[in-house]
């Protein structure tokens, strides 16, 4: 019972606090620095409602791998968080990074947590003993972060230009690979090297123990 009211009070005061909070945010932060924007220039075309689709299918993707109770379900959400984020990075002609996107992120992690998930037949049986705060307490984070989006999206003085024709990244990319940043790349490769070593050296002790 006093673990029970407990909750209740901590609950209580978390709810206070996120209350308060987004009163000040609004009373004080977002409204007195609010300017009306300029009125749109036009209609919207194609390529701003591609955009949105786009946006809306990563949103999708990235609520349902926090909200999935089911693991399968979550690397789907997966797959369409990282399909919908390749595809944006199209927009800002970052042909190089969309590209490794899709075969890094999907093509190879993506896949191998598939069929992680699809060849662990015990995956139900695992018993989770940190247990998190649930659904409440992930809405009011959630409500608390939202006003700090909303004011950093409205009040910061985006800059706007004239978009720039599409151009290859890759052989600027792979120039700097090569030239200026050299020796980062070869730091990064040694790293995930000996990533992978210590993972087989560690699967192979937990052979050797069953």
């Amino acid at each position: 019972m006093k673990t029970t009211a407990g909750k209740l009070s901590a609950w209580f005061v978390a709810t206070l606090l996120v209350v308060v909070f987004l009163g000040y945010m609004t009373t004080q932060v977002i409204q007195p620095a609010y300017v009306p924007g300029v009125a749109s220039t036009g209609p919207a075309g194609l390529t701003d409602v591609l955009f949105y689709v786009l946006a809306a299918v990563t949103i999708a993707g990235a609520a349902g791998v926090a909200l999935s109770r089911n693991i399968l379900y979550s690397a789907v959400g997966l797959l369409m968080a990282l399909l919908g984020a390749g595809s944006l990075y199209v927009f800002l002609s970052a042909d190089f990074v969309a590209v490794t996107q899709l075969l890094i992120y999907i093509g190879g992690v993506l896949v191998l947590i598939l069929f992680a998930v699809m060849l662990t037949n015990r995956i139900t049986e695992v018993n989770v003993s940190n247990t998190s705060f649930g659904s409440f307490g992930g809405a009011l984070l959630g409500i608390s972060v939202a006003p700090v989006l909303i004011a950093v999206v409205t009040l910061t003085p985006w800059p706007a230009r004239a978009p720039a024709a599409l151009a290859p990244t890759t052989a600027l990319i792979g120039n700097g690979f090569l030239t200026k940043w050299l020796l980062p790349f070869e730091v990064a490769s040694l790293v995930l090297l000996a990533t992978l070593v210590g993972a087989v050296v560690i699967a192979r002790k937990e052979i050797k123990a069953d």
